[in-house]
């Protein structure tokens, strides 16, 4: 349970920034160079870098260098850690405001 939630600490972490955050979705296009990355990006190619090891970290985003070129795709496993962890929290909820419902459904006492 501690390793689960120290990996939802490391996406939140990654996805709290907003230049990771356009990283991500610019990857949700498909694979591309870190170069190629960082051209609509007001940052530096060693500060995109640096967000890249970020998003590594967390399991959000997978790096390969082929040649010169480093590679940068969107890692669907990272996704699914967090997919679960907000269903699971939906699943929570939903049922306490069923049971709400509930309640506020009973006639009143008289």
């Amino acid at each position: 349970m501690e390793n689960r939630n120290l990996e939802i600490q490391r996406i939140f972490h990654a996805l709290g920034d907003p230049t990771r955050r356009a990283i991500v979705e610019k990857l949700s296009e498909g694979p591309m160079s870190v170069s190629h990355l960082a051209i609509p990006l007001a940052v530096t190619l060693a500060a995109v870098v640096q967000h890249l090891q970020i998003l590594e970290e967390s399991g959000l985003v997978r790096t390969e260098k082929i040649g010169r070129t480093r590679t940068c795709r969107v890692e669907p496993a990272g996704f699914a850690i967090l997919q679960k962890w907000l269903a699971d929290r939906r699943t929570t909820w939903e049922r306490r405001l069923d049971q709400l419902a509930e309640f506020l459904a009973e006639p009143a006492p008289e």
